[in-house]
Order: C-alpha cells, then structure tokens, then sequence
C-alpha cells in the first residue's frame, strides 16, 4: 500500500508535551463502527464489560540514551536492542565518523567500544553487564522520550516516573507502551470491581514500534524485531475469558502484536519467548483482541497503519479528524482512543 494514505495533517499544538494529572483524567474517543463518542479514561469500567480481559504490556523503560565522548568529539546514543551480554545495537548521533574499534566513553565507570556500523545503527560492546550495566545507565542514562517531546536538560526528572506505567516489571524497553501510562491503581480497582480481569505480557518496545516509514510503499518497510514474552498463566487466563464469553481488549499496539504473533489460526494464545516483527496493514487479519485501546499516533507511522487495520482505514480517518476539532491531545503523553474490531473482510 501507499505509505502516503496513511498521512494527515496534525497541528502542532496539539502534540502533548506533559501528562494527564492525573493520569486517568485523559479523554477517551470512543471509535465503534460509525460511533464517534467523546468519554474519559475513567469511564472505562462502564464502557467494559464484567468477564472481559484488559491485556498490558509490563515491560520497563530503561534510561537509554547516553552522551558520551569519541576522544573530542561528542557522541550521543540510544540504544534500541539488547543483543548480548553488555552488548546493544544503538542509534549513534552523528554515527558517520564512528568505525570499527572507536571507544565511547559515557562516564568514568562506562565507557563501550563500536563493533558494527550500519549507517545510522552501531553495535556497542560496554565496559559492564547485566547489573553493572544496569545500575550504571540509572546513574547517567536520560529517558528516551521522543523528539516531539521537548525539555531542557534539567527538566526531565519527572520524566522518570511519567513515562513508565504502573505495570512495569521487566527492564528492556527503550519507548513506552504509552497506553498502559493512562492507568492508576484507583482506576484498575473500579475495572476489577466491574468484573473486568487483567492479564500482563511483556514487550520491550524498540525500533520496530517507533521508526517512521520512510519508503512510497508499504512493502518496502523494514520492521527491527523486538523481544516478547507471553507466560503460560497469562496465556491460560486470556483464553479462559474468551471461552467464559469475554472479550480481549488489547492495551496499546505492542500488545496486540505480541498476542498476534503467539495466536494460532482459532486466536487462542500459547507461552511464547522469541522476537516479533510482525508489521501490521489493511488487510491483515485479527485473531485475538475485539477491542484496542491506543493513543493517536504519528501521521505515515506503522502504529497508525496498525490501528487502520485494526478499525479501518476511512473510519479512523474520520476519527482523527474529529479529534483534531474537538483538540484532543496526541502522542505518547496525549489522550485515546478505544477502537472495536472492524468485521473481518468487510468495508471499512
């Protein structure tokens, strides 16, 4: 398909800079078939149903980007995937200097040696791991917010705590799964007294969720494969609130995926550890979640492709449209959207 019937326009006011506060006072745009109604976040126990299961992603953002120095030139990264132990493929700024044996040092205690080059991409060999590592990239390491998202330097402590969700467990993700950021324990409590069940699986949100599609078409695009997780607990209780007659209601894109790509044909879920780069367009085929929860995404970006296969491309058109008049906020700190399933095959 043609990447451009995917853009629309955007004014740039409306990409959030901060937060709900809180997190559950966000609004919620209602998309179910030709529906379009303006809610709240906090209005999701009515909106759900008792024996339905909300699906979230518990990975953890990690503070991924580092500045360091190449002898006297000023490097910075960002690591996008872990690829062995104290070893990361990483986004390098300006990286068309950086060769083969070049060492970075990032502080004292760290500093990582380039390996590999790949244009833009550099694969890094750190003077620490696993712990070591970890520990040091909390000490020095900044949030990888996205460039839409402006601060200064010494503003971005509270970052820390806004871009992680109340599920993070697992260390890895190098973006959030911005979805689950509108949660609160106040609202999980209404969600649980309604009947609603919770189930948790972890991707590490990398490349293959936020780098933009930069060719005509479709086909051409190229999705970095991402770490994911499904165990078997959370598999048995997805697939037992299907069989008990409710439904699936994914929270964020990388949910979705990562269910998707551990689905059989009939839609039931099974434990999965592996990658996924399942890229996701018109066409594609759901068996799993009936409903999504979502921010609204970037214009021409595979999120945005992902939920027009979800719903439909014209309806979701249609949707941002009516979010744009009525200002709704977007992006990863923005408001969202509550999608039903379009009927498979039909138009849309």
């Amino acid at each position: 398909m043609k990447t451009a019937l995917f853009d629309f326009p955007l004014p740039p006011e409306l990409i959030a800079q901060e937060p709900a506060r809180p997190r559950d006072s966000a609004r919620l745009l209602v998309v179910d078939g030709d529906l379009l109604e303006d809610r709240a976040i906090r209005d999701l126990p009515e909106l759900l149903r008792p024996d339905d299961v909300m699906v979230f992603n518990d990975t953890r953002v990690i503070p991924a980007r580092l500045d360091g120095m190449r002898g006297a030139a000023r490097v910075e990264v960002t690591l996008h995937r872990r690829a062995g132990e104290g070893t990361w493929l990483a986004f390098a700024k300006p990286a068309k200097r950086l060769k083969p044996g070049d060492r970075i040092d990032f502080a004292a205690e760290l500093s990582a040696t380039v390996e590999a080059r790949d244009g833009g991409e550099v694969r890094l060999a750190f003077s620490a791991a696993g712990e070591g590592l970890a520990e040091a990239l909390d000490r020095i390491g900044r949030m990888p917010l996205p460039p839409y998202i402006r601060r200064a330097r010494l503003s971005e402590d509270a970052d820390r705590q806004d871009y992680q969700t109340m599920f993070a467990r697992h260390a890895g993700a190098v973006a959030a799964p911005t979805a689950g950021l509108h949660f609160t324990p106040a609202l999980m409590r209404a969600l649980e007294a309604r009947g609603v069940k919770a189930a948790t699986l972890t991707l590490h949100v990398g490349a293959g969720t936020f780098l933009p599609v930069n060719v005509e078409d479709t086909d051409r695009h190229r999705m970095h494969a991402e770490y994911g997780e499904i165990g078997a607990a959370a598999a048995q209780a997805i697939n037992a609130a299907r069989d008990a007659g409710g439904r699936i209601v994914a929270v964020g894109s990388t949910a979705l995926r990562l269910m998707e790509t551990a689905a059989g044909p009939d839609g039931r879920l099974r434990p999965f550890a592996g990658e996924t780069s399942l890229f996701v367009t018109p066409g594609y085929r759901f068996t799993t979640a009936e409903l999504m929860l979502t921010n609204f995404h970037l214009p021409r970006s595979t999120l945005f492709m992902l939920v027009a296969a979800f719903a439909g491309l014209e309806r979701m058109r249609r949707a941002y449209e009516h979010a744009v008049r009525a200002r709704y906020r977007f992006y990863s700190y923005g408001d969202a959207c509550l999608l039903r399933r379009a009927a498979q095959g039909a138009p849309t």
